[in-house]
């Protein structure tokens, strides 16, 4: 059967192709896919245990059998976007943008995504800032030859619909644990300067802990499992960023203590 291997960030640039393909036996699981990708390209060897898969643009284990035709996403360590925004009932905009994040945007967010029955609205803007993060598994030598460097901007880029879906998952987890129904979550693709805004996230709701608490859970979530990958550019190289993906969300937080709305 064959199969279509879609490849992003690091392993993009190490393939130097962004979609391969290859023939597998009937039976063979999303891991054999990737240890016949490695063994066409043994550069990628290292990135095995780290890298996840998504199977039709759905997380899929390894062990999953695959069908003539399908696609496997290889999931690089995520840092944690051009796409429409998804509106839904109460407010929902999921978009990834390669436009910066103007204030013109945190203005229509502001009058958008509050109505009169919400006490709390807030905003969280991430930046890029100019000391460097934590490299991706594979990265540490060309971080090291790095070290004292400035970044001087960062890179996005995204698995464009599969990262919508997670983002509007996310949503939906919002919704159903803290009662948050009014959300936004804007992120940039593409090429971000210093002290640009990468990710603006808006949560509206009758009571502040709900509203600081969907802005939380939405921008620890995003980061540990939407599929947005993120490298520094420096004068003299790059290093893509980031932590082997979390392919669902965590477990269910403990009921809270009964008291009174704050």
């Amino acid at each position: 059967m064959q199969i279509a291997i879609r490849l992003f960030a690091l392993q993009r640039e190490q393939v130097g192709a962004r979609l391969r393909q290859v023939e597998l036996p009937d039976g063979a699981t999303v891991g054999d896919a990737w240890r016949a990708l490695v063994a066409e390209f043994p550069v990628l060897e290292p990135a095995t245990g780290v890298v996840r898969f998504a199977r039709n643009a759905t997380y899929a284990a390894a062990d999953e059998p695959l069908a003539d035709g399908d696609e496997v996403a290889v999931i690089p360590p995520v840092a944690g976007g051009s796409a429409d925004a998804s509106i839904s009932p109460g407010y929902r905009r999921i978009q990834l943008s390669p436009e910066p994040i103007a204030d013109t945007l945190l203005a229509t967010l502001r009058r958008e995504v509050a109505t009169s029955e919400d006490g709390a609205l807030v905003l969280f803007l991430g930046q890029t800032r100019d000391s460097p993060g934590t490299p991706a598994p594979g990265q540490e030598a060309s971080a090291e030859r790095l070290t004292g460097q400035q970044v001087q901007e960062l890179t996005y880029e995204a698995f464009d619909e599969m990262a919508l879906a997670v983002l509007d998952a996310l949503a939906s987890e919002i919704e159903a644990r803290f009662g948050v129904r009014r959300l936004a979550i804007v992120h940039r693709v593409g090429i971000v300067p210093l002290g640009e805004a990468s990710v603006v996230i808006a949560a509206a709701a009758p009571h502040r802990d709900q509203a600081f608490a969907a802005c939380r859970y939405a921008i620890e979530e995003l980061k540990a499992r939407a599929p947005i990958w993120k490298a520094e550019r420096f004068a003299d190289g790059s290093v893509w960023l980031g932590a082997p993906a979390r392919t669902g969300p965590p477990d269910p937080p403990d009921p809270p203590a009964t008291k009174e709305h704050r």
